[in-house]
């Protein structure tokens, strides 16, 4: 974070309102990185209950009666794991990756 973006009067110095300013900024910031993770983790797992609980959907299809339904059910199964898995792979690679780049050694500090 640039403290000359907060320097709104351009004196040098960050005065108490524009210290006010940057922490409001920042707590903002925080807020949003929270929701964000707390929306990916919940999409995550909304994708990874999906899948464990496709084939169970399928047979109580089964179950009941409804043969039909259980093979429209099934002739999208592939696509929907497909996209599932890939949503759930994507949300571990990314948190994987902004980990690394958070611990990283080899770039140029600021």
């Amino acid at each position: 974070m640039v403290k000359e973006q907060y320097d709104l009067n351009s004196n040098g110095k960050i005065d108490a309102d524009e210290r006010e300013f940057m922490m409001e900024d920042r707590r903002l910031r925080m807020d949003d990185q929270n929701a964000k993770r707390d929306t990916q983790r919940r999409l995550t797992i909304a994708c990874a209950a999906g899948m464990l609980l496709y084939p169970i959907v399928i047979v109580i299809a089964v179950l009941v009666g409804l043969d039909r339904a259980a093979e429209l059910i099934a002739d999208i199964a592939s696509v929907f794991c497909v996209a599932a898995s890939g949503v759930v792979a994507a949300y571990f690679g990314f948190n994987a990756m902004e980990n690394k780049n958070a611990t990283s050694t080899d770039r140029p500090s600021r």
